[in-house]
């Protein structure tokens, strides 16, 4: 049965070095219910090792955690990705590290936590997160799609680490499911100033605890997988977004 669900598709762990160290899986998740939100993403820089803890927690909880990585390019992109496996995530995880030079800097750049469930330290990632990958946008994009995922644009209205910020536009023949915009512009501010030829989304790309679900998509689909919320972007059998 088709059903309207709130969908968070763009937060951040203690993995990720500008994250707040509260950003625990129990942490999350618990937000996420306090915020009633049906379907979350986690989506730190570069990496799922976080992913099975919030997968637990998740479940725990009965909240539907898609796997998810926010790419940086070459071009220094974000490109959020999206699967339904915890496996498509890792897999991702392990082609991005093997194009991924550079190591972490504390104390420029922050701790790269990797915890379980309950939040107990289990190691410190030393790869260099924050950083871009040798990926080009076409290759971060085809990927994403070779492992079944949906490849949603980041924040395309920030001044930094968007596609229109680093490109100065959407490419056409890139073959992205969607646009995310952050919490600072509305939608239908993103369409006067975007126009854009793609299903916009927005999430909160929360760093922090109190901006979870700051701000979020709903989409009317029977339950959230790839390929409902694939659906609900073409606005195919009955699927669609509403904002």
């Amino acid at each position: 049965m088709l059903r309207e669900l709130k969908a968070d598709f763009h937060i951040h762990t203690c993995l990720s070095p500008c994250a707040e160290l509260e950003m625990s899986p129990l942490a999350i998740i618990q937000q996420a219910k306090i915020k009633e939100l049906d379907i979350i993403a986690i989506c730190d820089h570069n990496s799922a090792e976080n992913i099975p803890a919030l997968k637990q927690a998740a479940d725990e909880y009965k909240i539907c955690l898609l796997p998810g990585m926010e790419v940086t390019s070459i071009e220094e992109v974000h490109i959020l990705a999206l699967f339904d496996e915890i496996e498509s995530a890792l897999q991702l995880q392990e082609i991005i590290y093997a194009n991924l030079p550079g190591e972490n800097d504390e104390d420029t750049f922050g701790m790269q936590v990797i915890v379980n469930v309950h939040g107990e330290v289990l190691g410190f990632n030393k790869k260099l997160l924050i950083g871009a990958s040798n990926l080009t946008v076409d290759e971060t994009v085809g990927t994403i799609h070779s492992l079944n995922g949906l490849a949603i644009a980041a924040h395309i209205d920030r001044d930094s680490f968007s596609l229109i910020s680093q490109l100065g536009f959407v490419p056409e023949e890139l073959e992205l499911d969607a646009l995310e915009i952050s919490p600072l512009t509305s939608y239908n501010n993103a369409l006067e100033k975007y126009n854009p030829r793609l299903p916009l989304t927005r999430s909160s790309d929360a760093h922090n605890l109190k901006d979870i679900g700051k701000t979020y998509t709903t989409l009317y689909i029977e339950k959230g997988t790839v390929a409902e919320i694939k659906n609900a972007f073409l606005q195919k059998e009955g699927r669609k977004i509403i904002h």
